[in-house]
């Protein structure tokens, strides 16, 4: 990382796109060749975008249908008080994966949850409830497909695939 700690340059964006690609299967000395730096170099910026909170943390990608859990719903709610704490508090509820807190509108929390058939996701959702969230509309998800932010870019990876 360049200048102040929240300043990333090339290198870091092409370090952060290869990381999306695969960070459980991507060296450090493969991401230096794709980069143009030697492998030192990776690791060090990796632990500056660690230590500056730019990487927040390595999640698996989860096929939760075939790890047992049939069910993965997106509830739409209203919170009267949304709030980091609230956010938490659901987070730890049996089932939450996920919890997206909009800036606007009456209806500012999305919360995904996976379960095993409907009387796990109605448990949940009563989980949520207790939390002080209203649900104003459940939808069940067919497939969520995601991809590496590309304004990261490949400016910085020269072996991008």
């Amino acid at each position: 990382m360049t200048g102040t700690d929240d300043d990333i340059d090339d290198v870091d964006r092409g370090i952060l796109h290869r990381l999306q690609q695969d960070a459980r299967n991507e060296s450090a000395r493969e991401i230096a060749t794709a980069v143009g730096v030697s492998a030192g170099t990776v690791r060090n910026r990796i632990e500056k975008l660690e230590s500056a909170g730019i990487i927040r943390g390595y999640l698996p990608d989860i096929d939760y249908e075939r790890a047992g859990y049939q069910l993965t719903i997106l509830f739409t709610c209203t919170a009267s008080a949304p709030s980091a704490e609230l956010t938490e508090t659901i987070l730890d509820k049996h089932g939450v994966v996920t919890v997206r807190t909009l800036l606007a509108g009456t209806e500012n929390y999305h919360v995904t949850v996976v379960g095993t058939d409907t009387d796990d996701v109605s448990s949940i959702a009563d989980s949520i409830r207790e939390c002080g969230l209203e649900i104003v509309r459940a939808d069940v998800l067919d497939a969520e497909v995601v991809q590496p932010f590309n304004h990261f870019g490949t400016e910085g990876s020269e072996a991008d695939e």
